[in-house]
């Protein structure tokens, strides 16, 4: 039974590891797409950085996406086991009692935060990869900002970018203030820590769609 316990432990610290490494580089990316909002040269400097940077492209870009992959698989784990180890039924389980909404559907809300990564993928990532290392362009330092703004033409793809950071919010507002418990950050600092976390999980994701807003409404 410790063994059990143990893994699940784990398991739970492994989930909020990969959690705060993802919120960091969620920070990073806020950071240099909000540039692109005051100033079209910054934004190109710093994208042009990201996507020449040998250390970026070969070494954090891998991480990042093992990042991904570990916490979201770890995510559908930890649901599984959670499932099968619960000795009340579903029917009889009073979820609204011992969790909030947001706990008891972090499977969901992190599902549309895939699909989301999917899309993102899809939009810019692909296209780099394809740009830079299948049609082997010569790099123009200044194309970033206009590809940004092409893919917040369309209503359609502006309207699934907004709903989705509300989903990544609904995530955040749980999973961020929750892994440092998992950590064990159980100190004087710590509702401070829990306020700063569900501040963070709604200003990010708020952050994120005014920026679609703003290239939609200004292309």
């Amino acid at each position: 039974m410790s063994g059990i316990i143990r893994s699940s432990i784990a398991r739970k610290v492994a989930m909020a590891l990969s959690g705060l490494f993802l919120v960091f580089f969620l920070l990073q990316h806020f950071s240099i797409n909000l540039t692109s909002v005051f100033s079209e040269d910054a934004f190109n400097m710093a994208s042009h950085f990201m996507g020449t940077n040998p250390l970026v492209q070969f070494l954090l870009q891998p991480v990042l996406i093992f990042g991904v992959v570990f916490h979201f698989v770890m995510g559908f784990v930890l649901e599984i086991k959670n499932n099968s180890a619960r000795s009340v039924k579903y029917a009889k389980y009073n979820g609204g009692a011992n969790a909030s909404w947001m706990s008891r559907n972090m499977i969901y809300s992190g599902i549309a935060v895939l699909a989301f990564l999917g899309l993102h993928f899809y939009d810019f990532w692909v296209p780099e990869i394809v740009y830079k290392y299948v049609e082997t362009n010569p790099e123009v330092p200044t194309r970033y900002y206009e590809e940004l703004q092409h893919k917040f033409v369309s209503p359609v793809r502006t309207a699934l970018y907004c709903v989705a950071f509300v989903f990544l919010a609904l995530h955040l507002l749980h999973g961020f203030a929750s892994s440092f418990q998992s950590v064990g950050v159980n100190n004087k600092y710590s509702a401070g820590i829990q306020k700063f976390a569900k501040a963070f999980a709604i200003a990010i994701p708020v952050g994120f769609i005014f920026i679609a807003l703003f290239h939609h409404f200004n292309h």
